[in-house]
């Protein structure tokens, strides 16, 4: 039985019952006491809390002072060792559950009003009749628009169990009254594959942009679609991936890895050697592979692509991962709050640890982006320096690879900057850019879908006319982002592509977001070039010696 502090706020008398219980059973039974767990420095927490709440000449806050205890306790021990409060927990879990329950909607905020992009497939909204580009009015009778809304607001009206109802008006071009719907909240599932689509004839790509509970599940959906469309070969994109759960990203490994081949294994000080290993059916084992990974691809993302570089079964492209190589563990408190505390570290199958030092401390780890990028790492390949000390070997071809934090890719790709410019960095920072074509795509989304019946259609003949860049430049102005004409012109192909990709979003789905925006992707395209390049792709791998 371990000390547990009641930390919900408002709760302060619980809290002080709760501490002089422990001081009164340390006192009256402390050899049962130390019998059950309960140490001398547990007693001294407790104790001091007491005091502070009894005789400390100001009034204090005890639940939020024992919050403060946590959160600095686990930022001395590791930079992944957090504390959650109750009220971020379901948030946190959500996105890594892979669903949620509430009405299944995409909808953005423009101008204060709350604009439907489109309704969850075969989702509770869609299945009323709610469509892209109604407004919402009122929530649960609740006037929702016009009136500052936030988008967390907007979610958690519409959020809640499953089986419960809530009432929602809209607004509808077309129709002369506004339209009630009655929608039964249900299961809505929060895709971790963004997007899959073949590049080439034989060349299938998918995106994963976390790794949940449901994301194994997706991953083969994606790829039973992509061999019916003649898929011999595969691009993984785990570029800005910074994680989640471990188990998916050992079952994609698996479909890559023959029978009883180690995919990672884990340990700590009391957590013995756990070890994942490969079955032999895997759906990909004969399929040339290659990964896509860089500086914000994290935690799973490494244990997957640290799997596919020490059985030399895929080619690693992009630049160093993060270096995330720390397992959590969840442990709930009395009050929903949850601790994620470090149980172990991850190490690939040549033993490689994929943790990136922190002994400089909390802030300096969380730097590690920053201070690449003036390191020149993410821009020169020679600017990383790593010691003999560091090396590892390949298990089957016995190629050097190196620990001590993140994947280190088998072919480097530099940071893109050929189009950054401050002024288009200031559209994307003050909305402009998303707040115009929300708008644009609202205004014509009958008109664009007329004419372009497919995305195929759409993705060969649309483009932005000298109007429309016109309205986006005045748009800027109005919200201060002053015009500036060599920096527009530096830019201007890269806010196409980027604005043509969330039409394309908006009026069909994520994935043909990524089909625009990957067309002239250098990394999607060296591999390519690889996996159809059969002898550079073997002695990448180290198959063909020279």
């Amino acid at each position: 039985m371990g000390i547990k502090f009641i930390t919900k706020s408002g709760d302060s008398n619980m809290a002080r019952r709760f501490i002089y219980v422990i001081i009164v059973l340390v006192a009256l039974h402390g050899s049962w006491i130390r019998a059950q767990g309960i140490t001398q420095e547990t007693f001294k927490l407790g104790k001091t809390l007491a005091l502070l709440d009894a005789i400390y000449v100001d009034s204090v806050n005890i639940p939020s002072i024992t919050e403060q205890m946590i959160v600095s306790t686990l930022r001395n021990l590791d930079p992944h060792s957090v504390y959650i409060p109750a009220k971020d927990v379901q948030e946190e879990n959500e996105p890594l559950q892979g669903n949620f329950e509430g009405v299944g909607i995409q909808f953005n905020l423009l101008n204060d009003t709350i604009i439907i992009i489109s309704p969850t497939p075969g989702g509770p909204s869609e299945r009323v009749g709610i469509q892209a580009g109604d407004r919402i009015i009122t929530i649960a009778g609740e006037k929702v628009t016009g009136v500052g809304m936030s988008t967390a607001g907007v979610q958690k009206r519409l959020r809640g169990p499953k089986g419960t109802t809530v009432v929602i008006t809209v607004f509808r071009k077309g129709e002369k009254e506004l339209l009630e719907f009655t929608i039964t909240r249900d299961k809505i599932p929060v895709n971790s594959l963004d997007a899959s689509y073949m590049v080439s004839d034989d060349v299938g790509y998918i995106k994963l942009s976390r790794f949940s509970e449901q994301t194994a599940q997706e991953f083969d959906q994606a790829v039973a679609k992509l061999r019916k469309e003649k898929m011999a070969n595969l691009i993984i994109d785990l570029r800005g991936n910074s994680g989640g759960y471990m188990v998916p990203a050992v079952q994609i490994a698996d479909q890559m890895l023959s029978g009883e081949e180690l995919i990672v294994y884990l340990q700590g000080r009391h957590t013995s050697r756990q070890e994942y290993k490969s079955e032999p059916s895997g759906t990909l084992t004969r399929s040339r592979i290659a990964i896509l990974i860089d500086e914000g691809s994290a935690s799973a993302s490494e244990i997957l692509a640290g799997a596919v570089q020490d059985w030399d079964r895929g080619v690693i492209i992009g630049r160093r991962s993060f270096g995330k190589g720390l397992v959590q563990n969840r442990f709930s408190l009395p009050d929903g709050s949850e601790i994620r505390l470090t149980i172990a570290r991850y190490y690939t199958p040549s033993g490689r640890s994929i943790q990136t030092p922190y002994n400089e401390g909390f802030d300096k780890y969380f730097q590690t982006y920053y201070s690449r990028y003036f390191d020149g790492e993410l821009i020169h390949p020679d600017s990383l320096n790593l010691p003999d000390s560091l090396k590892a070997y390949t298990i089957p071809n016995k190629r050097v690879v190196y620990g001590g934090g993140g994947i280190t890719p088998d072919i480097f790709i530099p940071i893109d900057t050929t189009f950054y410019s401050d002024y288009y960095r200031d559209l994307i920072r003050t909305s402009t850019l998303m707040g115009f074509i929300v708008g644009y795509t609202d205004q014509n989304r009958k008109n664009l879908l007329r004419k372009y019946k497919t995305f195929e259609n759409f993705n060969s003949e649309f483009t932005f006319n000298k109007e429309t860049m016109s309205e986006l430049i005045a748009a800027g102005e109005k919200n201060k982002v002053s015009f500036n004409q060599a920096q527009y012109d530096t830019s201007v192909q890269e806010m196409q592509r980027v604005m043509k990709g969330l039409v394309a979003r908006d009026l069909w789905d994520m994935n043909d977001y990524y089909r625009v925006v990957n067309e002239d992707d250098y990394a999607i395209l060296r591999a390519l070039s690889v996996i159809n390049d059969t002898v550079l792709y073997g002695k990448l791998l180290g198959f063909r010696k020279e």
